[in-house]
């Protein structure tokens, strides 16, 4: 059979996107396809966090937290636009955790992950420091931290755009719906988002599909699973701002499980997460009336501003993928990954990808890529380590230079839509702004700062096809944008659609 690719990878997650990206950068022919949009599920449903996992010391995931501290340390500097800094307050009760857990614990995460640029935790008092006026005034005392925000699913995008801009094949909206085992390769049936099916070939399959990895070889396949998968339901909820400053916070709850109350898009407070097992299909999962009110318990115990389930804006849910170990807490389910590659009997290999954090998606694509190294000859090694992100190469100005820049040459702007760009696009932000001198020039104006230009550029570069690819994936800006506006965005998207097809017919 001649073979087309050398992998062919089900899924547009975080996992699947950062193993197309190493792989291509390493010389491999490469084809990713995706049912849906890309970080459609549960990588856009993140608490949007690029951290170690502080609480998963109590756990004894000495191991994970050391990997996962020493990888955001990686992805800070390979996308300074997407991954920034961020400082976690934590106010003490010590009816929760006694004082000597805490300090030995943020010890720990100070140190596990080597070298850090960021700043060590330390003790505080909330009622002096200037961090608890959001906090009920009988906690008096506290830790901050130092850890990092991450923008999940534009971080899915970027590893795409490097996989395509290495060579690989990228298809959205598109299903696998049979895979065929041979000794020298696989031959897939892919269906199209037009409805149409093409028949691929590929040395080695990449079973990266998340929520479904545990069923995908059974159904799409006919052989036996690598795996068992237990789905945990994490929940999160918006509300209007609820303290001031740029921090954020860590609440502990009696359960011993924690919550943060985050910054978010400069109006709102992103509040997560929940740990609830799920037995539904993981695209059809949603926050229920007991996870909304755990949320606003978990932060009615500590802060001053009360709420209630009146006062969400937005909330989302997605489905943790877990690899099964028998443990009975859902809160006690280690993070870690697990990589199973079967070559069984001399047939075509293929790896299957059971859970995993966001933070790790790049050293879980390295070892992917090691391990199937001696199956592709000729491979290049190893490169993702200290190779930026698209529009993450920054330079020694980093993310405030480039506002600066935006900032100079797109006056015209308001702040908020310059650093919203920034932060988006990095350095290619200026891909679409071009030689625009007013907004006029930007095309049509859809509110919020989203223009015609901008849209083209995520219709063209990023693969986004819907309004809400736009709104809740490529940005958070259906906060922010009123109904009649959104309309006006699908009606635009939907002329777009009619001139494409009619230009490939």
């Amino acid at each position: 059979m001649e073979i087309e690719y050398d992998l062919l990878i089900v899924g547009g997650g975080i996992n699947g996107a950062a193993i197309a990206r190493d792989a291509a950068g390493r010389g491999a022919r490469v084809m990713l396809v995706e049912q849906d949009d890309l970080a459609a599920h549960t990588s856009s449903a993140s608490t949007k966090l690029i951290h170690g996992g502080l609480r998963y010391l109590e756990q004894y995931e000495f191991r994970l937290v050391a990997k996962a501290l020493a990888e955001r340390e990686r992805l800070m500097r390979a996308a300074p636009h997407l991954i920034r800094p961020l400082e976690f307050v934590l106010p003490h009760d010590r009816g929760m955790r006694p004082v000597w857990m805490m300090r030995i614990g943020l010890f720990l995460y100070d140190h596990l992950g080597g070298r850090s640029s960021l700043p060590r935790s330390r003790a505080i008092r909330l009622d002096t420091d200037g961090y608890g006026s959001a906090i009920q005034s009988k906690y008096t005392q506290g830790y901050r931290y130092a850890d990092c925000w991450g923008d999940d699913s534009r971080l899915v995008v970027a590893n795409v755009q490097d996989a395509a801009e290495h060579g690989a094949t990228v298809m959205t909206r598109t299903r696998c719906l049979s895979a065929q085992r041979h000794r020298e390769g696989w031959t897939l049936s892919l269906q199209c988002a037009d409805g149409t099916t093409k028949s691929v070939t590929a040395r080695i399959l990449v079973n990266a599909t998340g929520s479904w990895a545990a069923d995908f070889l059974p159904q799409r396949a006919g052989i036996p699973g690598a795996g068992t998968l237990r789905l945990i339901k994490g929940s999160h909820i918006v509300t209007r701002k609820l303290f001031d400053g740029e921090h954020a916070y860590i609440l502990q709850n009696p359960d011993k499980r924690i919550v943060f109350a985050i910054p978010y898009e400069d109006e709102f407070t992103l509040i997560g997460t929940t740990d609830v097992e799920w037995q539904g299909a993981p695209d059809a999962v949603a926050i229920d009336a007991t996870e909304t009110d755990y949320l606003c318990e978990s932060v009615n115990r500590w802060f001053t501003t009360q709420i209630a389930p009146r006062d969400v804006l937005w909330s989302f849910a997605g489905v943790r993928p877990l690899y099964d170990d028998a443990t009975t807490n859902a809160s006690e389910i280690s993070r870690d990954y697990v990589l199973s590659l079967d070559h069984a009997d001399g047939a075509a290999p293929v790896m299957s990808i059971f859970g995993g954090k966001i933070t790790t998606h790049r050293a879980l694509a390295e070892e992917v890529m090691d391990k199937l190294a001696r199956h592709l000859p000729g491979l290049q090694s190893a490169w993702t380590g200290k190779a930026p992100l698209p529009g993450g190469d920054l330079g020694e100005r980093g993310l405030a230079g480039l506002v600066a820049d935006v900032q100079r040459v797109a006056g015209f702007l308001d702040e908020q839509t310059v650093r919203r760009l920034a932060q988006s696009y990095g350095s290619r932000v200026f891909a679409f702004l071009g030689t625009a001198k007013t907004m006029g020039d930007l095309g049509q104006s859809f509110g919020a700062g989203l223009t015609q230009a901008e849209v083209d550029y995520l219709l063209g570069n990023e693969w986004a096809q819907t309004a809400d690819d736009i709104l809740w994936r490529r940005s958070k800006l259906g906060l922010h944008m009123r109904a009649e506006e959104v309309e006006a965005l699908k009606a635009y998207l939907a002329d777009h659609a009619r001139v494409e097809a009619k230009a490939a017919e």
